[in-house]
């Protein structure tokens, strides 16, 4: 505990200090007891060498130069709470195993809801292990509720005239593509829904998409749109999308991984307008709420849809006829029988603080945001990319004597200059086919003069290579 608060009141600039991997695995090898016959004795000083090896190796997420990655420093309230979790083991896809879990889900699915605008009492939330299960899981209730016959007979009932497909915005995250291929749709049959300037899905070229892959023999019954896209951070445009989807019969599903917690904000609200529409809606704690990963909600509009993923029987944990205790049970719903008690980091930090500890952060965090966009803006030697709708920017150090044909290399070769220096951590990605840098404001020690530093790392770099 003493070396954890150490950690958390270091506010000095790191960023990842990477190690050889044969050399950490040698450092944690030494770090191993030879006992072998029987338990061996509590070794005081080699606990320490291994959390203090445990927190030295990794990113440092609570650093002013940390701006990577989507995974946020937490609120230390919420680790104290997994702490208790993971002590007192109350695995929480059954009330019985989990009561108090259970409870919370149900009381912050009506918390949140309040902000998304489904109808009380109609609507319904699961929790699952990290968004891409969120993903996999609406688009196979989306499936399922497209071609019934599948759950039973399999693939073969897949193969017809029509072939199924899903329809999603050309920056759509991975985990998208990998759930049509695990549920058998496979990536040839994904329609990638053309972008605007602002890189969001253009709803004046989707119905031509749309009939376009129709002419060609595909199905498709599922449209994912993204409420903040990994790559730009940008927002579809929802409510024009659900009137598209509600026309053509199609299941609208809302990748919010990273961008629904700006739900909770009056002043950023409107970057979901629609998405009360919206027939399923995934959503990251882990993110932009700060709490302890993973930490993923799943909402449905329709509750009666939510029980359209999966359609097993098992009398070891599943009850015919439910009772008070058993309806509030979610394995029936979600892929995992045992699964982490994940809502009670949120719901301690919602219960001690309110929205306003959130609201402010992720306020905090945009306005930095948009504030280190216009000071790249006055730079000659730098080149935006889009207009940062929340935390996320991406950019290109461009000094005049660099040639077009280097660019894209050249912004590989400073990530990785600026990574092994050690004192920032920044990512990048391909815009356009064009390597760039990308930073991620998740971090509310962050101030707009850690990224100016920022940008004379950068600079430097460029003349070091």
């Amino acid at each position: 505990m003493a070396r954890l608060e150490k950690h958390l009141a270091d506010l000095s600039i790191r960023g990842l200090e990477l190690t050889d991997p044969s050399q950490l695995t040698r450092m944690a090898r030494a770090l191993m007891t030879t006992e072998h016959e029987k338990p061996a004795a509590f070794d005081e000083a080699k606990l320490s060498a291994i959390v203090d090896l445990y927190i030295r190796t990794g990113i440092q997420v609570h650093s002013p130069g940390y701006m990577g990655r989507q995974f946020s420093g937490v609120v230390p309230l919420s680790s104290v709470i997994d702490f208790v979790s993971s002590v007192v083991n109350q695995p929480s896809s059954f009330y019985e195993a989990g009561q108090l879990p259970n409870v919370v889900e149900r009381i912050m699915a009506d918390e949140l809801n309040r902000f998304i605008g489904y109808r009380p009492g109609t609507f319904d939330m699961v929790t699952t292990s990290g968004g891409s299960l969120a993903n996999l899981t609406a688009l196979l209730t989306a499936r399922n509720r497209a071609f019934p016959g599948v759950w039973a007979r399999g693939g073969s009932e897949l193969d017809g005239p029509a072939r199924p497909a899903v329809a999603v915005g050309a920056d759509v995250h991975y985990s998208v593509a990998r759930a049509a291929g695990i549920l058998g749709i496979g990536e040839d049959r994904i329609v990638r829904l053309p972008l605007d300037a602002a890189r969001r899905i253009d709803v004046s070229r989707v119905g031509p998409a749309l009939d376009a892959a129709e002419r060609q023999g595909l199905d498709v019954f599922c449209l994912v749109a993204s409420a903040g896209t990994t790559s730009v951070g940008a927002f579809d445009p929802l409510g024009e999308l659900a009137a598209v989807t509600r026309e053509r019969g199609l299941w609208l599903h809302v990748d919010g991984a990273h961008g629904a917690s700006l739900l909770v904000s009056d002043e950023l609200r409107h970057k979901l307008r629609g998405v009360d529409q919206a027939d399923s809606l995934a959503w990251d704690a882990h993110k932009m709420m700060f709490v302890p990963a993973p930490c993923t909600l799943l909402f449905y509009r329709n509750r009666e849809h939510s029980r359209e993923a999966f359609r097993q029987t098992a009398s070891y944990v599943f009850d015919a006829q439910p009772g008070v205790h058993t309806a509030l049970d979610s394995g029936d719903k979600n892929f995992e029988c045992t699964k982490r008690p994940m809502m009670m980091t949120l719901w301690v930090l919602w219960a001690m603080y309110g929205r306003a500890l959130f609201a402010e952060k992720i306020e905090y965090l945009c306005r930095l945001t948009r504030v280190a966009h216009a000071i790249l803006e006055k730079q000659d030697d730098f080149e935006t990319l889009h207009r940062p709708e929340a935390n996320i920017m991406c950019f290109r150090y461009r000094p005049k004597w660099l040639a077009d044909d280097e660019v894209a290399q050249f912004q590989v070769d400073i990530r990785n200059r600026i990574k092994q220096d050690g004192q920032f951590f920044i990512s990048k990605v391909d815009v356009d086919g064009v390597a760039a840098l990308r930073v991620v404001m998740m971090n509310h020690q962050i101030t707009i003069e850690h990224f100016q530093m920022l940008l004379g790392e950068i600079r430097k770099a460029g003349r070091e290579k």
